[in-house]
């Protein structure tokens, strides 16, 4: 099977945004798996290698449930939108000491009018948050040096939730408290949709995730896991 999509995946995922119903869903399954599961998971196991060149300690998982394949299911029980699914194909390679979503990984994100790729920490437990934030107090121009890199500030820009003020212990005259003020530590690349129908999709998105090792490497020794 290829490991890229198809343009029947983006038909599929706009398709599953106009009927966003367990219906509907039930009676499309065939073409879920067809369309959506199937290729997300060939393009998993297609990932697994570029993995291993540049950060091999992240995992590839092509299992139905529980591996790189985001759930389709959303998590309604806190929400006001009740919608019960997702309108978007989610994989995320994370490190293997991680167990959740909330671990260091790399992400792919492919939606019907949206697709991009990600890199880093997701809204850290908070430990892991006062760890990345000290790490930054800590060892101001190593974060400096990667947010200025020229190839990661070309294509990747940091996103995520922030403080409105300065976490307490640290200094608001910080060089980088705007940095510390994160709650999310992720870098986002925004990619055209055409490109997830190229034959040589894994070696794209391996290329993009190459530019933010430098970053991986920093979280990783802020959170004393090895890269």
């Amino acid at each position: 099977m290829s490991a890229s999509f198809s343009e029947e995946t983006f038909t599929f995922l706009r398709a599953l945004g106009e009927n966003n119903s367990r219906d509907w869903l039930n009676e499309h399954k065939a073409e879920y798996e067809a369309q959506v599961r199937q290729p997300a998971l060939a393009f998993i196991r297609a990932m697994a290698p570029e993995l291993e060149l540049i950060a091999p300690e992240f995992t590839a998982e092509d299992r139905k449930v529980g591996g790189s394949l985001m759930r389709v299911h959303r998590d309604v029980r806190f929400s006001k939108n009740k919608l019960p699914y997702k309108t978007n194909i989610g994989i995320q390679f994370r490190h293997r000491q991680g167990k959740d979503v909330h671990a260091p990984g790399f992400y792919l994100h492919i939606e019907a009018h949206e697709v991009f790729v990600g890199a880093g920490i997701w809204h850290p437990e908070t430990d892991t948050l006062r760890k990345i934030r000290s790490y930054i107090d800590a060892h101001p121009t190593r974060w400096q040096d990667v947010l200025e890199d020229s190839e990661f500030a070309q294509w990747f820009h940091m996103s995520g939730d922030a403080l409105k003020r300065p976490p307490r212990g640290f200094d608001a005259g910080h060089p980088l408290i705007e940095e510390i003020k994160r709650k999310d530590f992720i870098a986002i690349a925004p990619l055209v949709p055409e490109l997830m129908l190229e034959p040589d999709l894994p070696a794209l998105i391996g290329g993009y995730f190459a530019v933010t090792v430098p970053l991986m490497q920093q979280l990783c020794r802020a959170i004393g896991v090895p890269y």
